[in-house]
């Protein structure tokens, strides 16, 4: 199967699926396949680690990220990279244009002490992680600062963040290229305390295509 992207570029496509409403997913991209990630009806965090498919001590650095492109937040350049420097994904494409490295990932301990204890039986991020990183071997202590595509998170001028409204609408995307072959893992946040996810968790859309 093929698929036009534009005008002058036409990608093989190896795999084009669902990822359900607060559910985990999961898939290792090759280096220099392409990754694109569709919030299919808008405001829809996508949490998300990155990890070598071949050795997952080698796995996403906010820290490493962040002060390499010296910003924050990150959009199209963006280089996704390892502890030690090493590029594990691009982002090649973003018609959203910021997404937060800095807010982490919601839990049941975290969702009840920012919402109170009558959340602690409410599924979230860190629980879809371990799920999903089971199928590969992973596990609590492979759990490191996440990304999360399409969550806007602003920070005031004195250090303060928050969750806020996203900037995404349905149907936006950005896309991801594999620098080496690289373990994406997914958690579509069941987030329903706060913003990131407008309140209601919705599907987005996974496509892995070859240039």
């Amino acid at each position: 199967m093929t698929t036009t992207l534009d005008s002058t570029t036409t990608h093989d496509t190896l795999l084009d699926e669902i990822a359900d409403a607060r559910a985990p997913w999961s898939t290792v991209v090759k280096a220099g396949d392409i990754l694109t990630m569709i919030d299919l009806h808008g405001n829809q965090a996508v949490d998300t680690l990155l990890y070598a498919a071949h050795d997952h001590t080698v796995r996403y650095s906010a820290a490493a990220t962040v002060t390499a492109q010296r910003n924050l937040f990150l959009t199209t350049g963006t280089v996704l990279r390892s502890d030690d420097s090493t590029p594990l994904m691009t982002i090649v494409a973003d018609e959203v244009g910021n997404h937060d490295t800095v807010g982490g990932a919601c839990s049941q301990e975290s969702n009840t002490l920012r919402y109170g204890h009558h959340t602690q039986h409410q599924h979230a991020c860190v629980e879809n992680f371990l799920i999903e990183g089971a199928k590969w071997g992973l596990g609590k202590r492979d759990m490191v600062s996440n990304i999360n595509f399409f969550m806007n998170v602003p920070v005031d001028a004195d250090g303060t963040l928050g969750i806020v409204d996203g900037l995404s609408a349905p149907g936006k995307s950005l896309s991801l290229r594999a620098e080496i072959d690289t373990l994406v893992l997914v958690s579509n946040c069941p987030q329903i305390n706060n913003p990131c996810n407008g309140f209601d968790p919705t599907s987005v859309r996974m496509v892995v295509t070859r240039p």
